[in-house]
């Protein structure tokens, strides 16, 4: 499992944490500097230990979705869409016991 920070074209920095696959379990939201986006991932390290700060949502075409969350409850990264909460339940419990000591890897477009 690793970090991938990036930055777009717009110029905004962002991270994704894959599984050891490849897949994009969590993406970030937009950061104006590489150092806020290297916050955002010691955020997501030190908050990813507690199953309250994991919030589950449906999508409108039923679709689950979880985000993880600060304790003042700003949204720190979204997961992909799982077609179902057992898959779901999975990404979290990943996301639980690898964030913590995931690298970060920078990605060169």
């Amino acid at each position: 499992m690793k970090f991938e920070v990036f930055k777009s074209k717009s110029g905004e920095f962002y991270f994704n944490l894959h599984a050891k696959n490849g897949q994009k379990i969590l993406s970030s939201e937009g950061y104006s500097s590489k150092s806020g986006c290297l916050s955002g991932i010691e955020s997501v390290r030190k908050n990813a230990a507690s199953a309250d700060n994991f919030e589950v949502h449906t999508s409108k075409d039923g679709s689950v979705y979880f985000t993880l969350k600060s304790p003042n409850g700003q949204v720190i990264g979204k997961s992909e869409m799982y077609q179902s909460k057992s898959g779901l339940s999975g990404g979290i419990e990943s996301v639980q016991a690898n964030a913590p000591s995931a690298p970060v890897v920078e990605r060169e477009d």
